[in-house]
């Protein structure tokens, strides 16, 4: 397991950045280990099941080409990724993702692209049942 990033320390830097004046958006996603399986939140199943851990592990170079692809969509000026590793608690961080961009749509629209192309093509999440 990694220590967490300062998303404070993280905006500081993005505005310190030559991106900056392009930039009237961040906007910061922070996913962390929850006790409900994904089987129960995303297929509705509820079998009793409460997760008490996670071993996460994920594809650095895809995370990397990720990056520098999320870049090049319209509008997109800054973008920053940290993963975690390793055996997790419930309540650790898995993941923080911060994207800079010119209007609102362009942001949102490119951290939920971002998020949903690392989450299920570049990490490997194993639940741990208690």
């Amino acid at each position: 397991m990694k220590e967490s990033p300062s998303m404070d320390q993280w905006l500081a830097e993005a505005k310190a950045d030559e991106s900056a004046p392009r930039c009237g958006m961040y906007l910061a996603h922070n996913g962390t280990v929850r006790e409900l399986p994904k089987k129960l939140v995303r297929e509705g199943v509820d079998d009793g099941t409460k997760v008490t851990g996670m071993n996460f592990s994920y594809d650095a170079a895809a995370v990397d080409a990720a990056v520098e692809e999320a870049l090049t969509w319209p509008g997109i000026e800054y973008v920053r990724v940290w993963l975690n590793e390793g055996t997790l608690s419930v309540g650790d961080d898995i993941m923080y993702v911060l994207i800079g961009g010119d209007i609102s749509p362009n942001v949102i629209d490119a951290l939920q692209n971002l998020v949903g192309k690392i989450k299920n093509e570049m990490v490997q999440e194993v639940e741990i049942a208690g």
